[in-house]
């Protein structure tokens, strides 16, 4: 069955690019309802913003969401990803600023508190995308693909210069709660020069190395407890995969192929899978298709020790 949250759950924090205060709100909603956000700071326009694949804008940094009105939420992929490891189907998040807060820079905060207060199971079917055959998109070095599979696996590998990071790669079936245990703890990353690229243009204005993103200067990690894991770079691109796969607005049984991907790369595939009839088809989860998703199953007790 599907499930929205329990009751409304409250956080507080800053925008990791405006370096704003904002504070966010999760509160319950019906079935069928899907996840929107709505901007209660917005006084003229449209406030609701839905959670949604054909709605986002294109950019390399974040998962950027904007209605007709040009209403707009940044950074959705850490909160989409905690709802989608959760099992929360549906949900209103009222937010009075443009981006969700980034917290410490993974999906941990949203993933503790959600499992804590629990959930409430809705009197209807879940119903997913389940993918029929192979789609890819590509750019240059970096492309995406995903293929039929009876539940969501992620498989990306990234390749970076600085030493501290190199390349990575894993590969994790989403089913029974993977996502709690093996991603929701792993930050943002970037390297010294991203950061002062993006500080030159007026971004990154919330970022602070070791509290809420990882920063990587060559063989160095500037974070002064070190990394979560030793793969933490690809586990967290893993997290930030399934938060925008999960703007596709069902759960999705098939498996993801990402190398050197990242948001737009995402949504591309996203589009090209969803503009393609022959390509997917929704249908209602039997018990045992639905005991495969990553929400299931998921409770605090996986919740890793850092967070």
């Amino acid at each position: 069955m599907q499930n929205t949250v329990k009751s409304t759950i409250r956080f507080s924090g800053i925008g990791l690019h405006t370096g704003q205060p904002v504070r966010m709100e999760i509160e319950p909603a019906s079935a069928g309802y899907g996840i929107w956000f709505q901007r209660t700071d917005v006084l003229e326009g449209d406030q609701m913003v839905p959670a949604r694949w054909d709605v986002v804008e294109q950019s390399p940094l974040c998962t950027k969401i904007k209605n007709s009105d040009g209403v707009s939420v940044s950074t959705i992929e850490h909160i989409m990803a905690a709802l989608a490891g959760c099992g929360v189907h549906n949900a209103l998040i009222r937010i009075d600023g443009p981006e969700v807060p980034i917290m410490d820079g993974s999906s941990a905060a949203f993933v503790k508190t959600i499992l804590s207060r629990g959930l409430t199971e809705l009197a209807s079917p879940i119903r997913a995308i389940k993918v029929l055959k192979s789609v890819r998109v590509e750019r240059e070095d970096a492309w995406a693909e995903i293929h039929p599979s009876e539940n969501l696996e992620i498989d990306f590998q990234i390749d970076f210069a600085d030493e501290a990071i190199g390349s990575q790669h894993r590969k994790l079936n989403m089913a029974n709660g993977t996502f709690v245990r093996e991603l929701c703890d792993c930050r943002t990353f970037c390297s010294q020069a991203d950061v002062d690229a993006m500080l030159a243009n007026g971004l990154a204005l919330g970022g602070v190395a070791g509290e809420n993103a990882v920063v990587f200067d060559g063989a160095k990690v500037q974070s002064g407890k070190g990394l979560r894991r030793t793969d933490e770079p690809v586990r967290h691109k893993m997290l930030d995969a399934l938060g925008d796969l999960y703007t596709a607005g069902l759960p999705i049984l098939g498996r993801y192929v990402g190398h050197r991907s990242g948001h737009a790369m995402t949504n591309k595939l996203l589009r090209a899978l969803l503009s393609d009839p022959d390509a997917f088809v929704i249908v209602e989860c039997s018990g045992d298709t639905a005991a495969r998703l990553p929400g299931v199953g998921a409770n605090m007790s996986e919740m890793p020790a850092v967070a």
